[in-house]
Formats: C-alpha cells, sequence, structure tokens
C-alpha cells in the first residue's frame, strides 16, 4: 500500500511541495523505480538557491553532536546548500555558502570537528572553511552565508579528502603536488596549514585516508592513504607528511579512469569503481574488488557486475552494506558480507533519473550513509536532493545469497 505524506512549506513567498512515497509492490515511489527504499523527501536544485544554469554535485553530511540533528551539506555549480533532514519527510533548506571564486561544475565537501571543507575547480578557489554550528541559529531561512576562512596554498582541487580520527586532509587534483596528495593540518579547523606533498603518482582523483587497522601488521598505527589514480590503485603511508612513502601502485586490465574506491571496515578489502569503462566497453556497472590485506601487494579479487548500463561514480561502506553511487540508475545497496570470495548481492535501489539506465553522465552523483539514523541523502545532477531512507530490516531479513 502506497501512503502519501503532503506537506506545504511557505519560505520567502516560495511555496514548495515536499513528500514522502513509500516504494510500493510495483517497486515505485511516486515516479522513482526502487526497492527497499523509501523516497522521504526531494528538494530541487532551485530550491536551493540554484540558478537556471544550476547542476548538483558532491553531497556530505553532518550530525550536530549538541542538538543530535542531522543536516545535508550539498555542492552544486554556484555554491554549497546546507539542508536541515532532522525530519526527513520535512527538510529545511537553511542557506547557501556561495563559490569563493566562480561557478564551476566541480565542487567537493567533508567535514571535520563540526566544520565543512569545501573545494572546487574553478580557479583560484583554494579550500573554503565553514562552521556548521552556524546552524543551529538560522532563524528566517535561507540565508548567505560566509565562509569562516579560505585556505590558498592551492587554487583549484578536485576533491577534499579527510581523515577524522588524524585531523588531516588531502586535498587533490590540485595545481601543486603535481596533482597528488596535498597535505593540510586541520586540528585548528580555522587555522589550517600546509603540512606537505606527496607528488611522485601524478595526479590522484579521490582516495581514502585512515588510521590503518587491516590485517597488514606491518603498517598497523599508521596514517595510510587509499588513492584511485587513474590506472592504478596507488597506496601511500602519509604518516610522515614530510617523507611519505608509496607502498605500491597496482594496475588492472581495461583501465579507464580509476575514479573512487572506500574500504570495507575491517580495512582489508576495498571496493573501487572506474568512471570510463561502462563507456568504452559496453559492460554494465562494474565495481571492482581488491583484497588490500598486503598494503605492498594489493591483489585484484574479483569483479561485481550491476544488472544496469549506468557509469558508476561513488562508493561508500557501512557495516556489512555498500552504497553505490551510479549515475542514470541512481543508488545501489549492495551486501559485501561475502566479499572475501569476491561476492557481493544486490538488496536495494532508488532510482533518480528514471529517463533511462544508459552509460552517460546523468543523474545522481553521490550518496552519504553514515548518520545514525539510518537516512541516506543522495545529490542528483540534474534533480537536486533526495532524502531516502533504506528498509534495512527487509534487507537483512531477505537473507544474503
Amino acid at each position: 500500500m502506497k501512503k502519501h505524506l503532503m506537506i506545504v512549506l511557505l519560505s520567502s513567498c516560495l511555496s514548495t511541495l515536499l513528500y514522502a512515497e513509500v516504494c510500493d509492490n510495483q517497486g515505485m515511489a511516486g515516479i522513482y523505480p526502487c526497492q527497499n527504499i523509501d523516497l522521504m523527501s526531494h528538494l530541487s536544485l532551485s530550491e536551493m538557491g540554484g540558478s537556471n544554469s544550476e547542476s548538483g554535485a558532491d553531497i556530505w553530511g553532518w550530525t550536530d553532536a549538541q542538538t543530535g540533528k542531522e543536516y545535508a551539506i550539498m555542492t552544486m555549480r554556484s555554491g554549497t546548500a546546507f539542508v536541515d533532514i532532522s525530519a526527513p519527510d520535512s527538510p529545511v533548506y537553511l542557506g547557501k555558502l556561495v563559490a569563493a571564486t566562480t561557478a564551476n561544475l566541480w565542487r567537493d565537501v567533508k567535514t571535520y570537528a563540526n566544520y565543512a571543507f569545501i573545494v572546487s575547480e574553478a580557479s583560484g578557489h583554494g579550500m573554503q572553511v565553514f562552521d556548521l554550528t552556524q546552524l543551529r541559529n538560522v532563524i528566517s531561512p535561507p540565508v548567505i552565508f560566509t565562509a569562516t576562512t579560505n585556505y590558498t596554498q592551492f587554487g583549484e582541487a578536485h576533491n577534499i579528502v579527510i581523515n577524522e580520527e588524524s585531523g588531516f586532509a588531502y586535498a587533490v587534483g590540485t595545481n601543486t603536488c603535481n596533482g597528488g596528495l596535498h597535505m593540510i593540518n586541520i586540528q585548528n579547523p580555522a587555522s589550517p596549514t600546509n603540512a606537505g606533498c606527496f607528488a611522485s603518482d601524478g595526479t590522484t582523483h579521490d582516495a581514502q585516508c585512515v588510521n590503518y587497522l587491516g590485517a597488514d601488521v606491518e603498517y598497523s598505527g599508521k596514517e595510510i592513504c587509499f588513492n584511485a589514480n587513474g590506472d592504478t590503485l596507488t597506496i601511500v603511508n602519509v604518516s610522515d607528511k614530510n617523507n611519505p612513502q608509496q607502498l605500491s601502485r597496482t594496475g588492472y586490465a581495461n583501465s579507464r579512469y580509476a575514479h573512487q574506491g572506500w574500504l570495507s571496515e575491517d580495512q582489508n578489502f576495498y571496493l573501487m569503481g572506474d568512471e570510463l569503462d561502462e563507456d568504452a566497453y559496453g559492460h554494465n556497472t562494474k565495481t571492482y574488488i581488491w583484497n588490500v590485506k598486503n598494503l605492498d601487494s594489493p591483489q585484484l579479487l574479483g569483479e561485481y557486475i550491476g544488472s544496469k548500463a549506468s557509469i558508476d561514480h561513488n562508493i561508500y561502506i557501512k557495516a556489512n552494506l555498500a552504497y553505490l553511487t551510479n549515475y542514470t540508475s541512481g543508488l545501489s545497496i549492495v551486501d559485501i558480507s561475502d566479499i572475501a570470495n569476491g561476492n557481493l548481492y544486490d538488496k536495494a535501489n532508488f532510482d533518480s533519473y528514471p529517463s533511462n539506465d544508459g552509460a552517460t553522465f546523468d543523474g545522481a552523483w553521490s550518496n552519504y550513509p553514515f548518520f545514525q539514523s539510518g537516512t541516506v541523502i543522495l545529490s542528483d545532477y540534474d534533480s537536486g536532493l533526495f532524502v531516502l531512507k533504506p528498509n534495512l530490516d527487509t534487507i537483512f531479513l531477505s537473507g544474503f545469497e
């Protein structure tokens, strides 16, 4: 039985229709194909202050430890939008932090210690630092925010990576460090400082940097970055920021553009997407499964082939579930409990781009699955912010086969 919840909010004389749509027995949540994922609400780009030429980009989340409220932080061509999603079916757009220089398609954000850190490929943009506690006291939204500070030791950057345990950020794809890891000490978030470079393997597209606790005891407790470097998985020990050490550089067959990846929670396996192989070779969405128990010699364990032709983008892992963002087919949630044997199983889906599932750069950009509430947020290049609720009880009760 499909349930509808209609809520009309008036803000700045604009009537915004918000709704919740349960994923029904026909596999639809309103106009969106789905499986085991309910649509709680949706805000378009224009409803988040977007212009006529707006496009959506990356997304991250923040939970205010003081109030328990959850927030979506969505980047767009023109800047960064902040949305209170504490009531998932009634999100409140609080306002925007405009671009530091000019509008640009590529903008990325991560968080650390109540601050957001935002980079862009716009020339001279640097890294905006924004005190997220300002979101507690927005009386008459939406408002235009200002940055707390702006780090300018690089101009443009493609992505920002943060190790919240160490208090270091890593800007990648910058005009410094040969495009590799530009390391920044953010332990005092309002006063970030340059900490070093890793440049020897050229441009890093994206990375995950962790305090290592995996099976390779030689590196226990070290700070390790797992880098998607175009045609390789490149693993770097960055414990000594003045002398980072490349541990391995591993290619794979038919690589086109190693894009991004994420570690299993035990840090023994790594899922990675190649953004250009679907279009180049005509296969369905492919996710590469790596065994990284030996950091000096990671092994490609297998491949997971999805049911659609869409291009993969960003992957995140929480517990035994991987949350895969694939452009035109949206969000897929897969069971990774048998990852050691190279097996992943599709469990849930939400398609934010119902027009088609082809290998084009339309639709979903990224997701954030780490809220304690179980809410998942999805950013869409064309359509804005989707607030989702996976039916985890159903997913787990369905078994892992």
